[in-house]
């Protein structure tokens, strides 16, 4: 099996595999050992980690949410389906249905499965819309099929078999572009690169949302907030990536840039998919702290932020994980478990489905001794990461 065959089928870039072969980069994803045996058709993981004793794959590691059957149906759809008639949707109908979904995403704590029961009826609905008008409304409604399919995104990362995963980020580019709309192609390079980023393809990533960032930059003065506030999202991306990357400086700039275009927006503003807003933007920079593995500079970024300033669930008890993780950098087990505890009072789904997230959990449960332990070992079974 070559390289290219084995990162796709774990979902990962074959220069990430590369690096994991060399003994470059440390494999500690609970979920990425179980994508790899599952590929390499074992099924004891101490083959992979060389523990000394058999540790059995648990086919279920990923998580692959309930709703996911239902999803991959729907993005099926019927080829030769073109609706008319009294039972078409009324695309402003489905720009509120949409817009109410987008709202359940950022508020519930359960967002992935209070979403995922709407998605199916959302995108059927979208895409019979899109394929059944002409003109104007067909590029009107093919911006709405895009924004299901960057929620649709959203809601499948790290729930779903990467095939699918990347035939909606692939919907969600075609769609944009037969909206024909700068802040749609805008969102799809921005989605889109969320899933070049996490596979491994890094470069690739800063490529896609540069380029968009370059073509929304002369039109900052005289567009909408929605079109800056993209804008700031498109570099907090790229700030993220650099980060990860160990580019400190490049990461800083883009944070820069961004935390320059938030202070611009009124206050309280907050861009629909990105949530791309000053309180993300501060949040933003412990992530930063935290890719760039200086917990202290991140830890003291966090003293002045106040969770409240995001309107999302999701977004608040994501920028939990990275306080968790930053003392977790600093080897405080308390500390690190007493965010990760917060973080799934805040959103239990967050948690169980982020892989960053998941490791910290395995890690706590495996290494912390003493009192501790019992509390470590309870989060684990909570979100669902076998110890």
């Amino acid at each position: 099996m070559s390289r290219t065959v084995l990162a796709g089928l774990v979902g990962r870039g074959p220069s990430w595999l590369k690096k994991i072969e060399r003994g470059e980069r440390e494999l500690r994803s609970y979920e990425l050992l179980n994508r790899l045996a599952t590929a390499l058709g074992i099924n004891d993981l101490s083959l992979l980690t060389g523990a000394q004793s058999p540790v059995p794959v648990n086919a279920a590691a990923a998580g692959m949410a309930p709703f996911i059957p239902g999803v991959r149906d729907a993005v099926r759809g019927h080829l030769w389906a073109h609706d008319t008639g009294n039972d078409l949707p009324v695309l402003d109908v489905l720009r509120g249905r949409v817009a109410e979904a987008w709202r359940l995403w950022h508020t519930s704590r359960f967002q992935r499965s209070e979403v995922g029961a709407l998605l199916p009826g959302l995108i059927t609905d979208a895409q019979r819309l899109a394929r059944s008008l002409d003109g104007r409304e067909r590029r009107e409604a093919s911006a709405t099929l895009a924004d299901v399919y960057r929620l649709t995104q959203q809601a499948t990362a790290y729930a779903c078999e990467p095939e699918l995963y990347w035939i909606i980020a692939d919907r969600a580019r075609l769609a944009s572009q037969d909206a024909d709309d700068p802040l749609a192609l805008a969102g799809a390079a921005w989605s889109f690169a969320n899933g070049l980023r996490e596979t491994g393809y890094a470069e690739e990533a800063l490529a896609a949302v540069n380029e968009a960032a370059d073509v929304l930059r002369p039109h900052l003065e005289e567009g909408t907030d929605d079109l800056r506030g993209m804008y700031g999202a498109l570099n907090l991306h790229a700030a993220i990536t650099h980060a990860r990357e160990g580019r400190d400086g490049d990461a800083w700039r883009h944070w820069d840039e961004a935390n320059a275009v938030a202070q611009r927006l009124p206050k309280g503003y907050a861009q629909t998919w990105t949530v791309f807003s000053q309180g993300n933007t501060d949040f933003h920079a412990v992530s930063v702290g935290v890719d760039l593995r200086t917990p202290g500079a991140a830890l003291q970024r966090a003293e002045s932020i106040d969770l409240k300033t995001v309107p999302s669930v999701e977004r608040r008890a994501r920028v939990l994980v990275e306080f968790a993780r930053a003392y977790s950098q600093r080897d405080d087990k308390a500390g690190a478990l007493h965010f990760m505890n917060r973080a799934c009072d805040a959103s239990p789904e967050t948690v169980r489905y982020t892989p960053s997230a998941r490791s910290l959990v395995a890690e706590l449960a495996t290494g912390t001794r003493g009192p501790l332990k019992a509390d470590a070992m309870g989060l684990a079974e909570l979100v669902g990461v076998p110890t």
